[in-house]
């Protein structure tokens, strides 16, 4: 094909095949061009898990969710699922082998099980971080990385202004939806034998009106967590905790996985306290879901 085009080319300038064929050699790369087709069969796009992506088909909470259209009866029961990928395209700019990435989580809560069923509530979650390896192990034995971030977590919803709710009338339904927070954040990672310890510290982005649709929800979800994660064979144990010092609000979660195929597990999640969804970031609710989990 590239040969046809060149030697069209070559009638309309004037130029002989023999001076088309060095051409042609030159822009047709084999390594390369077989490279690009094995990348292509193995669908190898370089996104990584970051973190668990599960689909959980049953979950059953403590109190029913609240309905903001009057079509829709919200229960107790729902499903949820979560989709969580990263890539890394740069490392070692600064010579200290960090690794550059970029991650989106998206997670959904369906109604699975009420009429329609639909999706009561749908977080986004997009972030930029650097991760430092650990390299003063002679002076921290268990340290594993560092890591600085900045991210946006959203629910995608639109504003409820006055002139909406002048329309409409006064209506408990026009209440407003839109929940979202910029923020920056630091993790810190540990490592002994068989435990994981992560913590993790955020603050919020204050500037530009960033907390003006859930200017408290500090007072919910605090400004970091602490996390666990235990292997025993091939169980995997984990809890997380966040507080507020202030307020002495937070959550606590805990789950379980077990593998039953390859990089599929069977996953159970233990929620509880403040802050399981952004638009109920400021109800109290406990919950366990069931379901399976395709990274860890």
């Amino acid at each position: 094909m590239i040969r046809k085009i060149l030697l069209c080319a070559s009638i309309t300038l004037g130029i002989s095949a023999q001076e088309i064929a060095p051409v042609e050699e030159e822009l047709f790369d084999p390594v390369a061009t077989q490279k690009a087709v094995e990348s292509w069969k193995a669908s190898e796009f370089g996104l990584k898990p970051h973190y668990p992506n599960y689909l959980l088909p049953y979950g059953y909470a403590t109190k029913n969710y609240r309905s903001y259209t009057p079509s829709d009866q919200y229960k107790q029961s729902e499903a949820q699922l979560q989709v969580s990928l990263k890539i890394e395209p740069y490392r070692d700019l600064l010579g200290l082998d960090e690794v550059y990435s970029l991650a989106y989580t998206h997670r959904s809560f369906w109604q699975a099980y009420t009429e329609s069923s639909p999706f009561r509530e749908t977080n986004y979650n997009p972030e930029i971080f650097v991760t430092f390896p650990a390299s003063y192990e002679k002076y921290i034995p268990s340290l594993r990385s560092i890591t600085f971030g900045i991210g946006h977590l959203s629910n995608g919803q639109g504003n409820i202004e006055k002139a909406d709710i002048d329309f409409e009338g006064d209506s408990p339904y026009l209440d407003n939806r839109s929940r979202s927070v910029n923020y920056i954040y630091s993790a810190i990672s540990f490592e002994y034998n068989s435990l994981f310890t992560k913590l993790t510290l955020w603050l919020p982005n204050r500037h530009n009106n960033d907390l003006e649709d859930n200017p408290d929800i500090m007072d919910y979800i605090g400004y970091g967590n602490i996390e666990w994660k235990y292997f025993y064979n091939d169980h995997l144990l984990t809890l997380m905790t966040r507080m507020s010092l202030e307020t002495k609000k937070g959550a606590v979660e805990a789950t379980y996985s077990y593998p039953v195929s390859e990089n599929v597990y069977f996953y159970t999640k233990v929620f509880s306290g403040y802050g399981e969804s952004l638009i109920d970031y400021n109800i109290n609710r406990g919950k366990i879901s069931v379901g399976f989990s395709f990274s860890r």
